[in-house]
């Protein structure tokens, strides 16, 4: 049996199934809860796939990640509350929309976007992911390393508006996770004398405090916000073919926009719909209408964002490269049930790379699908009172980092970086920087490790082997040029000064 029938039977199993749609169900479900997102869930339910089938595990993660994204626009039409960063720009034209009287086109339209654009993604996923792994399949150890640094500096210049404070983010996220036994020494280090350290401070406990934990005390700042509701009338969401053909240039150039974008290290969805939303004003006849009920925008945000899932899930997938968080979440995933992302997982597990494939094709068609048929129902799940939300999500926040080894410790970690994440964000440092330095720093370090045994313990090789000089060059030209540009463009500012006085 080939991996392509083994992944293909593996998610028409009755458990395959069930885990697709119990997972899309429940991303949707989250991301329709402002201030709950798919990250947090991903890393609430890392935890219960310790010991399970990874292929099912991956099925599962994989569709909360499909039915987050695609979630967060109910609340961003209905309430004008953006359920997910993703739906931010939804609620300039969908809210707009739904106070004119037009819920159910509002909500049909981003569904049938989201479809769309997560199919057009799926297919570049499908063509691009074997080159890209075949490409860095060549690399050796410094060569990876010079990578792993190239996406570090990448991830850091835009993980913000404030350089220096992403590589802050990026340099800590690599600090805390030396602590720990050394894979390359087998000697203890910064564990202060607490045994429990020996292991370092584990992800689940990390990722659950970062993001879980993290959200809920903001979200005690302000549990009594509520949205204004828009309730859903009887007409019916289902849009037919015409209105695929209708918006049909709009879909495919938003599409290829949000895939382009989540292929770019550090970018995420948000950045996807807003570069698209901008593409549609500008090639719109009516770029007025925009931000008052305009059905372009609706259209282009919806497809972008839900586009960006496929183009992010490459650089992973191939390189082994997360480009945002929730890939950061799931690069653990994969580490955790003893798989190694990049070139090793097509060759060493390909059956787990055709069921993250199948698994985000199945879980788009299913998520389009839930949406349309319980979107009323839905849409009430948004209104829970976050009194009552919160203490079950501290609940399994604890269960799942104290299940992990059975051990307090764990609980307590969860905890410090919830407090630490809180922190990080009261003085504008971003996340994804440090969770991402987090995950590879280790990588890094092994790789720069092997390669200076292999060699001796030279460090030429860094700059002798081709593509090794490449990935440093750059990262070099990554890392000042925001410097450069500030510079250029201050030049330009002064140049014009004399000219508009004349």
């Amino acid at each position: 049996m080939t991996a392509l029938q083994e992944a293909i039977g593996v998610l028409s199993s009755p458990a395959g199934m069930g885990l697709v749609l119990l997972g899309t169900f429940l991303g949707i479900t989250v991301g329709a809860v402002p201030g709950l997102t798919g990250t947090m869930l991903i890393a609430l339910v890392l935890p219960l796939t310790y010991g399970a089938d990874p292929l099912l595990s991956m099925a599962l993660l994989i569709s909360i990640y499909v039915g987050a994204v695609s979630g967060g626009m109910i609340t961003a039409t209905l309430l004008r509350m953006p359920g997910t960063p993703a739906s931010i720009i939804t609620t300039l034209d969908g809210y707009p929309m739904a106070r004119k009287g037009q819920p159910e086109r509002a909500l049909g339209l981003g569904v049938m976007a989201s479809t769309v654009g997560g199919g057009i993604s799926w297919l570049f996923l499908v063509l691009l992911t074997g080159p890209i792994a075949v490409l860095s399949s060549h690399f050796g150890f410094f060569e990876y390393f010079s990578l792993v640094t190239m996406a570090l500096v990448l991830i850091a210049s835009v993980g913000g508006d404030s350089l220096i404070r992403a590589l802050f983010s990026g340099f800590l996220g690599i600090f805390l996770a030396m602590p720990g036994i050394n894979a390359a020494t087998g000697a203890a280090r910064l564990t202060f004398g607490f045994t429990e350290m020996n292991d370092g401070f584990q992800l689940l406990p990390v990722l659950i405090g970062l993001f879980a934990v993290n959200q809920i005390l903001r979200d005690l700042v302000r549990i009594e916000e509520k949205g204004e509701p828009v309730e859903i009338g009887k007409k019916t969401l289902w849009l037919g073919p015409s209105e695929l053909m209708r918006h049909g240039v709009n879909l495919v150039r938003s599409s290829i926009i949000g895939t382009w974008i989540g292929m770019l290290p550090g970018i995420g969805a948000n950045i996807g719909s807003v570069t698209a939303y901008t593409a549609a004003k500008g090639f719109s006849k009516n770029p007025e209408r925009f931000g008052t009920g305009c059905e372009e925008g609706v259209v282009a945000s919806e497809a972008a964002n839900n586009a960006t899932i496929g183009g992010s899930l490459i650089p992973l997938i191939a390189m082994g490269l997360p480009g945002s968080v929730v890939e950061a979440v799931l690069l653990g995933a994969l580490v955790i049930h003893g798989l190694q992302p990049g070139p090793r997982l097509f060759v060493e597990s390909p059956t787990m790379v055709y069921t993250i494939m199948g698994a985000m094709l199945f879980a788009n068609f299913a998520m389009a699908l839930m949406m349309l048929g319980s979107m009323r129902w839905l849409a009430r799940i948004a209104m829970i009172p976050k009194p009552y939300l919160l203490p079950v999500i501290l609940s399994f926040c604890v269960i799942g980092s104290y299940a992990l080894s059975n051990r307090f410790f764990d609980v307590w970690v969860m905890l410090g970086f919830g407090v630490l994440g809180l922190a990080l964000e009261r003085v504008r440092v971003p996340l994804a920087p440090f969770i991402i330095g987090f995950v590879l720093g280790p990588i890094a370090e092994k790789n720069l490790s092997l390669g200076l045994q292999a060699s001796d313990g030279s460090l030429l090789p860094l700059i002798t082997r081709p593509l090794s000089l490449v990935f440093l060059s750059l990262s070099i030209a990554l890392l000042f040029a925001p410097f450069y540009g500030k510079r250029v463009k201050g030049w330009f500012e002064s140049k014009s000064v004399p000219e508009a006085n004349e």
